[in-house]
């Protein structure tokens, strides 16, 4: 072979193209990955997932510091930010993270190529680096895993200095005296908290009636309580109808969802939170017959299959929930079935996070769902307050609450609110995997003290009772 023919070229380096190039490449195959970043890892490494988690750790440290340590008799006088240095941690771990991705392509022999992939003809891909310099690559197969840009708002241009994108907020050079979040997703809450505790007054405007769309609407309640409580301000029903400049400082104009007089918040960042949109323009998808559907996604069936015979697509570009660990699950299922293995990925045990303070996780139907699907069900609910660990850390906000289906008892669904939910979602996960019932939670001896004893209470809720409320 040479070295413009390969089995399988991924075009994208972000979670899902990283993770199926390196499993392909386990497996055997000859793979070459093509990413336009100068760095791999995609939006998620990069400008996403991993520098937002460095900066919410860091401002949790630093607003426990303000605000926590004395509850502990810890006495921190003459506390002081340096936002440069906070931010230069952040940048370590990401070019940490990005040069491991590079190391481990180097360990299984995926050839790495840097520049912008389009699809000439089916098995033909043709790749330009940024000084012009091009190349014809010949595949049997084609991954297009090119992740997702932040969406935006008619009328209003993102410049990433007054008006931001998740990506702008994650460079900010001072903390903003008021930054106004459009949107109440994920992205919103999480960068409008790390900027909440590292001094700003935060205003969320979000369309809906309610934080976190999707998420189970108690879980979302309740979170969004927390969060007024913890100093973030809220306009819910409201739409962002302008966002101008104004000596100096940007007017932002928002309206009622439903109609009615507007108002005017004086902000001097604006961070435009609002969603994510596939990226697929300028991939030559039209060359090989690909269309997309209305949402500008590429069409698949279960395994990831296009309708062109050799193309795959996955993660942000497909159907389902934009998440970074989605995309990782369809990578490597299709790598697998590009090897001959019949690989499956559970599209209805896929976990959702905001890490927030507390955390809210989900994996499963919601109650929503469940009423619309016409399935009888029971809920199990244990609150943290009950809970010994979280008593001993001060973590008391929020619950556990499990979705079991009636008569079978098998776990549906399950809603965290509280400490660390991420990690304690993952053990309802694995048993909905495993087709478990709660009683099979409930049955599982946990250890004591520890927040599972949570998870363990709630299942004990949905078969019979728990002991400790």
């Amino acid at each position: 072979m040479s070295d413009t023919d390969f089995d399988l070229v991924v075009i994208g380096g972000g979670p899902g193209g990283y993770v199926c190039a390196i499993r392909a490449a386990q497996l055997g195959l000859r793979v070459a990955c093509v990413e336009k970043r100068p760095a791999l890892g995609g939006t998620c490494l990069n400008v996403g997932c991993i520098p937002s988690k460095a900066l919410l750790h860091s401002s949790h440290l630093y607003e426990q510091a303000q605000r926590e340590f004395d509850h502990h008799g810890i006495r921190a006088n003459g506390l002081e930010l340096d936002l440069g240095a906070l931010m230069a941690r952040k940048d370590k771990v990401v070019a940490d993270l990005t040069k491991g991705i590079a190391f481990l392509f180097r360990k299984y022999g995926v050839t790495h190529l840097a520049g912008h992939a389009r699809v000439t003809a089916p098995g033909r891909v043709r790749v330009e680096a940024g000084d012009g310099e091009a190349r014809e690559l010949a595949t049997r197969q084609t991954v297009i895993a090119t992740g997702s840009e932040a969406a935006t708002l008619p009328g209003i241009a993102i410049d990433e200095e007054r008006i931001l994108s998740s990506t702008g907020a994650l460079a900010l050079v001072e903390v903003p005296e008021h930054l106004v979040v459009v949107g109440a997703g994920y992205i919103g809450l999480e960068l409008g908290t790390v900027w909440r505790r590292l001094g700003a007054a935060v205003t969320v405007v979000e369309y809906l009636d309610r934080v976190t769309p999707g998420m189970d609407l108690e879980v979302s309640r309740q979170m969004q309580r927390i969060l007024k409580r913890q100093g973030m301000g809220f306009r819910l029903g409201s739409k962002v109808e302008a966002v101008t400049e104004k000596d100096g400082r940007l007017e932002v104009t928002v309206a009622p969802a439903a109609g009615g007089e507007p108002e005017t918040l004086t902000a001097d960042r604006v961070l435009v939170a609002v969603g994510r949109r596939p990226h697929t323009a300028d991939l030559g998808l039209e060359s090989i017959g690909l269309e997309l559907d209305a949402g500008g996604r590429i069409p698949v069936d279960e395994t990831c299959r296009t309708a062109v015979e050799g193309v795959w697509a996955i993660g942000d570009v497909v159907r389902g929930p934009m998440l970074a660990h989605k995309a990782m699950e369809e990578g490597h299922a299709v790598a697998e079935r590009l090897a001959g293995q019949r690989p499956h990925v559970n599209y209805e045990v896929i976990p959702g996070v905001v890490y927030t303070e507390p955390e809210a996780a989900s994996v499963g139907r919601t109650e929503q769902e469940l009423k619309e699907a016409g399935i009888a069900y029971r809920i199990g609910k244990f609150p943290f307050s009950a809970n010994s660990r979280a008593r001993c850390t001060g973590e008391q906000d929020g619950f556990v609450k499990i979705l079991a289906e009636e008569g079978s008892d098998r776990v549906l669904g399950a809603h965290i609110l509280g400490p660390d939910a991420g990690t304690l979602v993952a053990e309802i996960a694995v048993a909905m995997e495993f087709g478990a019932s709660a009683e099979d939670i409930a049955r599982t001896c946990h250890a004591h003290p520890t927040l599972e004893e949570a998870v363990m209470e709630a299942a004990w809720a949905a078969f019979d009772r728990p002991v400790h409320i």
